[in-house]
């Protein structure tokens, strides 16, 4: 009896922590940085979930732990990295990580949202905003996306928000998904009005589904997609009533991924995309397996600022 007794308040006393952990808005403001003037530059940005699951929960073929050591290493050739479901694993995430500037780690399961920025640039401030809509299994984490302002030089600084939307193409998954867009759309609107953004993350969406809200997404937000613009000809993939996903390890620069990386300019300041990748070949162990169930995307970016003439 004193045994189940135990087990009850152990439950509750669980319940209770993951739905304060599910509510928690972690925000900090840091000092700005003393660097070099400069008008232009250029910049490697990657999108990645790692499946950093527990070993035994996660659908990556390979162990978990050496997969994310190998990974922190790799991800230093990315000026800035947004990270999703890196959840188990962070310590060996980091490891071997030579960025500066990164966001501090919110928790394993079910406590942690999974989503961390690397960044070779200063963070100046970021935020951490949980979903108010979830469905299914996707509510057993406190999923939701991040917001940082990063400073690229003396006095430009530049909105980066980080994202994991509710997964899977059921009709209650997609409304959550939706709503989840919805969120972060007035979000932007409310905190980032007229600022340059790079919006990067696993949007567990495609333009083609109709159960998906992309097109409204990129309406609302005024974003642009890199996919879109340097590999479907500038074209929003049109809505597919018989729409089926492709296998997320089959993807080609051709295909539209779950995993995106969208800008939007301001009248002062100009990104250009150069670049776009699904980096096939770069996240691989020692016998050629991919490091996640997930491939990354890069994309490499040139920005300029001007003042009012």
């Amino acid at each position: 009896m004193l045994y189940i007794l135990f087990l009850f308040i152990l439950i509750v006393l669980f319940i209770l922590f993951f739905r304060r952990g599910r509510g928690v808005f972690i925000s900090e403001v840091l000092n700005s940085i003393d660097m070099e003037y400069r008008q232009e530059g250029n910049l490697r940005v990657l999108t990645y979930n790692v499946a950093g699951l527990p070993q035994r929960l996660s659908s990556a073929s390979t162990p978990r732990r050496r997969s994310m050591e190998i990974i922190g290493e790799l991800l230093n050739s990315y000026d800035i990295a947004n990270i999703q479901e890196d959840f188990n694993y962070n310590r060996s995430l980091f490891a071997k990580s030579l960025h500066p500037y990164r966001t501090l780690h919110k928790g394993k399961v079910p406590f942690g949202d999974g989503l961390s920025t690397l960044s070779n640039f200063p963070i100046l401030e970021y935020r951490r905003i949980p979903w108010k809509a979830c469905h299914g299994a996707d509510c057993l984490t406190p999923k939701g996306f991040s917001y940082i302002r990063v400073q690229l030089s003396k006095s430009i600084t530049i909105d980066v928000y980080n994202l994991h939307a509710n997964a899977h193409d059921t009709v209650r998954s997609a409304r959550a998904r939706s709503r989840n867009l919805d969120q972060l759309a007035q979000y932007i609107h409310d905190h980032s009005l007229e600022r340059p953004l790079l919006v990067m993350g696993d949007f567990n969406a495609h333009y083609s589904n109709g159960l998906d809200s992309m097109s409204d997404f990129r309406r609302r937000t005024q974003l642009k997609d890199v996919w879109v613009e340097l590999e479907n000809r500038n074209e929003i993939p049109a809505v597919d009533p018989f729409f089926i996903a492709k296998d997320m390890l089959s993807l080609t620069n051709k295909a539209e991924s779950l995993d995106k990386i969208l800008y939007r300019n301001n009248p002062h300041f100009k990104f250009t995309p150069i670049l776009y990748d699904i980096e096939r070949k770069i996240f691989r162990n020692e016998i050629n397996q991919p490091l996640s169930d997930h491939l990354a995307v890069l994309v490499n970016l040139k920005w300029e600022y001007k003042f009012d003439q």
